[in-house]
């Protein structure tokens, strides 16, 4: 069974006017709240974040997605910028990773299989006769994680925690993950990863959200200025599945060392009807770098992406036709950009690309930071 509640911008609306009634500026908390049940009866809660600037994201435990995040415009009027829906049960049936943590393995395997210490290890072929973004029905954007709120200095957060067992997709080791999302009066959302494992495994996790920094649903992201710190890329063939090459952008479409319109050379991608490409990002690996900055010029609204991670998928909904999101918006081809940060696709399968490798004598750690601010 599903539950409903109130839509969102009726519970914003009513808490706006309390606030105000009240004299009350905007700090920072943590709330939770019932969203609803699985049809399976397991109950989900959604926390809800917010700053002294009034900037708020909404975080359920259905796979750990980001299902609303409201930040300020140039005149100081909040917006959602990030694509999804308003029921649980849509984020069941119907999400294609709106917001979600994806997992155990982000992106493309070739051929649902990989090697590891000498043992051939085949997983859930999901895309055609290779393995994307976790496979079936238990990876981690259709599990229910278990949550719990946080508050210590500077910062108000929520940490959800997943149990994998070994085999599960068949992948290999019982895996402990944790992702946690903070959010400072700096206006930065922290995505915090961390795992550990009995057995040597791989993992390559990230978060699927699609941004409209005018407003979810709001039109396209064609004019949106993107600037994305990468001089290299790797290459993909059949199935977008990488050759193992990696090659310069420069005099590509996929040039985006200095910012310009995302749409400004899209109808040159042909094959993939738009962006889904993976950037080796400048910088050190394991050093937080800044992997992305985007503008939108009509609200001033900036968002900058800072990783860990030695790459990052930038993904333009080339698919998207026709789907009733929040407020009964309707979402097409172009009206959401990704920034997924990962490790790069068919790692595993490419020895000389960093490694996925995860053993039981190191935890596995990663943090991708989305900051905010308008000019």
């Amino acid at each position: 069974m599903y539950t409903r509640r109130l839509p969102m911008y009726l519970i914003l609306a009513l808490g706006s006017l309390a606030s105000t009634a009240l004299g009350q500026a905007p700090r920072l908390s943590v709330t939770q709240t019932p969203y609803g049940e699985t049809p399976s009866g397991e109950p989900v809660m959604l926390y809800t974040l917010t700053n002294a600037q009034g900037l708020r994201t909404e975080i359920i435990e259905y796979g750990a997605i980001i299902v609303s995040l409201f930040v300020p415009d140039r005149d100081g009027q909040l917006g959602d910028i990030a694509l999804g829906f308003d029921d649980l049960e849509s984020y069941v049936r119907r999400n294609p990773l709106f917001g979600a943590v994806v997992g155990r393995y982000a992106n493309r395997i070739a051929d649902a299989r990989f090697m590891l210490d000498g043992v051939e290890h085949r997983i859930t072929a999901n895309a055609g006769k290779n393995h994307i973004h976790g496979g079936g029905n238990r990876r981690f954007d259709k599990v229910v994680w278990k949550g719990a709120p946080y508050r210590r200095e500077g910062e108000v957060g929520v940490r959800l925690l997943h149990f994998s067992p070994d085999g599960e997709e068949g992948f290999p080791g019982n895996l402990n993950c944790t992702v946690t999302y903070a959010l400072t009066d700096e206006n930065a959302l922290k995505v915090r990863y961390t795992a550990t494992t009995d057995k040597p495994t791989i993992l390559n996790l990230t978060n699927h959200s699609y941004f409209n920094l005018a407003g979810a649903g709001n039109g396209d992201v064609l004019k949106h200025e993107m600037q994305i710190n990468a001089s290299w890329y790797t290459p993909a063939g059949a199935g977008l599945i990488p050759t193992g090459e990696i090659h310069r952008i420069t005099g590509t479409p996929l040039d985006f060392t200095e910012p310009h319109a995302i749409g400004a050379r899209i109808a040159e991608l042909t094959e993939t009807r738009g962006y889904d490409h993976n950037y080796v990002l400048d910088g050190a690996y394991g050093a937080s770098v800044l992997a992305a900055r985007v503008h939108e010029p009509s609200t001033g609204r900036v968002m900058e992406v800072f990783t860990t991670e030695p790459g990052v998928q930038l993904y333009t909904s080339n698919g998207m036709k026709n789907v009733k999101g929040k407020g009964g918006k309707i979402y097409n081809r172009y009206f959401g950009f990704c920034l997924e940060t990962q490790h790069f696709p068919d790692s595993p399968n490419k020895p000389h690309f960093p490694s996925t490798v995860v053993r039981p004598d190191r935890r596995y750690e990663s943090e991708t930071i989305f900051k905010f601010s308008t000019k």
